[in-house]
């Protein structure tokens, strides 16, 4: 049965957008609302109307109201201060000299930062509305975090949400929101997320593979391509059905065949039965709509749709796409969606092809579309998703973001760390790349698979590629080496999905987005912001992807990296580096710098290589990384909107060498009634018992592992690591052998260097032996990096 809602519901925001007065001073014409001690509204009306209806963007002025002070004096100037700022206006049209916010200080100043009504306030961005073929960097809108510690968001542009329908602004307002929290940048963020809404949560299911390629598949042509990955062992949950899932080749007189609502049965002869397939196989499923075409007469649910909107459907009129129409939306939605839905469809790709206005002037479709699509996916109870393009500042509310058509390049891929940190500094956290990029370039095998090991640690790994035949994604494409690697990224990506599950939920309850741009940790250090490719991949995580080419002489990949003081350990080879220093990091293609700090407790599914789903496992596998006390909450819930959840802490104490697990708090029916749990310490060995039991364990190249056996979600399962010792300088001389068979140098050379490093005791002979040899610069940086990796460590 077709699910309905009033149409007006689909564009209602939550929040109360009317300010308390307690936190409001006017003037004539001007109005200050002091929304949070580090967020200001700004408001200049030439009539002296000042507008409380909510925004895109702010759609909840009503929070508790801070402290502050005011001064007023004659002539209608005012002084506010905070905890945060001090602000100074003069009382007319805002302008350079009467208008200015200050801040204690700044990255660049000892004293303060100032900034004066018109000076641009961010310098480092935020994000942007789409890559579509994009080669590179692109321009950024602005974001909320600056080095001056002031930024700015003018939302005078943006249009209002009024009884849940779109309306204009009035002419002659200026609107301002002034973010003034310093080097605070996660409570500038929080500060954006209360006045303009949070950021949901995601169904879990979305955290695992998507399947995505834009290609003319049959039913039958795609079950027998998700059998394949079966067999391939390789893990999906999303499966995405491009435009063709739709009549594509249309009469002419109807235009082009972008827009459509109806199943091509010829490649899908029953649609119910196919999608019943997917969803039997553990799949969800999106399908792609360009909705700008409107709805034509081939479409299956033409004559509904005419009568609903008042035409006569033997006309053949087509009905226009009016996102602005009531009547239309409700048609749009209960007759060319709902229906589909009540197939099997689960959400909806929103194509970006309807433009920037409509009938309603300083109305943007894409809005309307965001806000409805998203509203109506949660009509019944469901967590709500949609998965669609950036419209502006406020466009967390309505995941996922769909970044665009970028090219295949080395470019494309190099931005893409950078462009998903930033996002973070406007609160939008949830980006989908089309991983291994969609168009144009060259085959490159390397490329793919430095595109998909930064997938693996991306908000959402989509693989999808363009309608071409030589632009392939599926793993089985590629040659040996490079399939094996892409394999097993796409396998580790399912066992992150408890971590990544419990950062979704971090990043909903505490607006705090899974991917983070280093300076947002360590603000004050310079050093952070010099690393474009580097990026925090949740509380436990840090990224340096490599966006390069290899060297073709040390067939190694590598990437400058900045690391923050203390102690950092590989997550993939176990090599412990020390900290509060930048360096440059390689590893072989099946390689990545994936680095856990001293105390880290990183929860995954299943057991080293293992095939997992999405639900939640009975196989644990728990990686520390030793050095200091760490604590982890593992966060499991039933998936529904507000049900049930039950977590599980993870403890570490480094004194003595504990490790805690459970019991589980809240609802531990969410869990399985008995979970096995593996334990890997990294780049360490260890004894480890549970009571008086030696539990076996076995020294690997990323650390030692154990099997710490079954417990219930009541029972606390406790182990202890005895005689743990970090990896000596022997593991270090064979890795530096393991170097220098991969490199294709000479081999007088590699000799020379396997002596020095082997002669020496420890990093600081090997050093002056290496760098005595004048070994090439790439050589020597690769040797140096594992040879002077923990110099503080005990290496005998």
């Amino acid at each position: 049965m077709t699910r309905t809602r009033p149409v007006d519901d689909r564009l209602r925001v939550p929040g109360d957008p009317v300010a308390d007065p307690e936190a409001v001073l006017t003037g004539d014409r001007w109005r200050l609302t002091v929304l949070t001690p580090g967020l200001v509204r700004l408001e200049w009306s030439d009539t002296g109307d000042f507008e409380d209806r909510a925004s895109t963007f702010a759609v909840n002025r009503a929070l508790p109201v801070p402290s502050y002070d005011v001064r007023r004096a004659d002539g209608g100037r005012v002084e506010l201060d905070t905890a945060c700022l001090h602000l100074e206006y003069d009382g007319g049209p805002f302008s350079p000299s009467g208008l200015k916010v200050t801040v204690p200080r700044s990255l660049d100043s000892s004293h303060t930062s100032v900034w004066r009504f018109g000076e641009p306030a961010d310098g480092l961005g935020g994000t942007t509305r789409t890559l579509d073929e994009a080669d590179g960097a692109v321009p950024l809108d602005g974001g909320v975090v600056s080095r001056s510690g002031i930024a700015v968001i003018d939302d005078s542009a943006s249009f209002l949400l009024e009884d849940g329908a779109p309306a204009p602004r009035r002419p002659g307002h200026r609107d301002l929101y002034v973010f003034a929290r310093g080097f605070d940048y996660r409570g500038a963020v929080a500060d954006l997320h209360a006045v303009s809404g949070p950021v949901p949560r995601l169904p879990r299911w979305t955290l695992g593979n998507w399947w995505s390629r834009y290609h003319p598949y049959s039913a039958q042509e795609y079950l027998e391509l998700l059998d394949r990955f079966d067999e391939e062992r390789v893990p999906l949950s999303v499966a995405v059905i491009d435009m063709d899932w739709h009549w594509v080749d249309i009469d002419p007189r109807h235009g082009v065949g972008w827009t459509g609502y109806s199943w091509n049965t010829d490649l899908f002869p029953d649609p119910p039965a196919f999608l019943r397939e997917l969803h039997e196989r553990g799949l969800r499923v999106t399908l792609n709509v360009h909705p700008a075409d409107g709805v034509r007469s081939f479409e299956d649910a033409y004559p509904r749709v005419a009568a609903a909107m008042g035409l006569d459907p033997d006309s053949g009129l087509p009905v226009a796409f009016d996102p602005t129409d009531p009547t239309f939306m409700d048609a749009y939605f209960e007759l060319l969606h709902h229906p589909l839905e009540d197939d099997g469809v689960d959400f909806w790709w929103l194509d970006w092809q309807q433009g920037s206005h409509t009938r309603v002037p300083g109305v943007d479709p894409l809005w309307l579309l965001n806000i409805a699509h998203y509203n109506d996916s949660g009509r019944d109870g469901d967590v709500p998703l949609t998965f669609s393009r950036y419209a502006g500042p406020g466009s967390h509310r309505y995941p996922i973001g769909f970044s665009g058509d970028t090219v295949v390049s080395w470019e494309s891929l190099a931005f893409q760390p950078h462009f998903t940190a930033t996002a973070s500094n406007i609160g939008y956290g949830w980006w989908s790349h089309d991983i291994g990029g969609h168009l144009w370039g060259r085959r490159d095998d390397e490329l793919s698979v430095r595109w998909v090991q930064l997938g693996c640690f991306s908000p959402v790994l989509r693989l999808h590629s363009t309608l071409h035949p030589f632009i392939r994604k599926e793993p089985w494409s590629f040659p040996a080496e490079s399939r094996g690697t892409i394999d097993r990224f796409l396998r580790l990506r399912h066992r992150l999905v408890p971590y990544l599950h419990t950062m979704n939920v971090r990043a909903a309850e505490q607006s705090l987005p899974l991917v983070e741009p280093m300076y947002w940790e360590h603000p004050e250090q310079r050093a952070a912001y010099d690393v474009p490719s580097q990026f925090r991949f949740g509380t436990e995580v840090v990224v340096a992807a490599i966006t390069s080419p290899q060297d073709p002489r040390l067939l190694l990949g590598s990437t400058r990296a900045w690391l923050p003081e203390g102690g950092w350990t590989d997550l993939l080879t176990g090599t412990r580096y020390a900290g509060g220093r930048a360096l440059r990091l390689h590893r072989p293609g099946d390689g990545y710098p994936v680095l856990l700090p001293d105390g880290a407790l990183l929860p995954l599914a299943g057991h080293e290589d293992a095939l997992v789903g999405v639900g939640h496992p009975e196989v644990m596998e728990l990686v520390l990384a030793p050095g200091a006390d760490g604590s982890f909450d593992l966060v499991e819930d039933d998936g529904a909107l507000g049900g049930e959840r039950a977590t599980t802490p993870l403890r570490y104490d480094a004194a003595s060498a504990t490790l805690r697990i459970g019991p589980v708090e809240g609802a531990a029916g969410v869990v399985p009634t008995s979970r096995t749990w593996h334990l890997t310490v990294l780049g360490a060995t260890a004894h480890v018992t549970r009571g008086d039991e030696l539990l076996a364990a076995a020294e690997g190249p990323v650390g030692t592992r154990a099997e710490l056996g079954s417990t219930s979600p009541d029972e606390e399962l406790v182990v202890r690591l005895g005689e743990l010792a970090p990896y000596g300088w022997e593991r270090t001389r064979q890795q530096v052998d393991d170097l220098l068979h991969r490199c294709q140098v000479e081999h007088d050379t590699k000799l020379a260097v396997h002596r020095a490093v082997h002669a020496a005791t420890g990093p600081a002979g090997a050093t002056a032996a290496v760098r005595g040899l004048e070994l090439d610069r790439a050589l020597e940086d690769a040797v140096l990096e594992l040879v002077l990796a923990d110099p503080a460590a005990t290496r005998a």
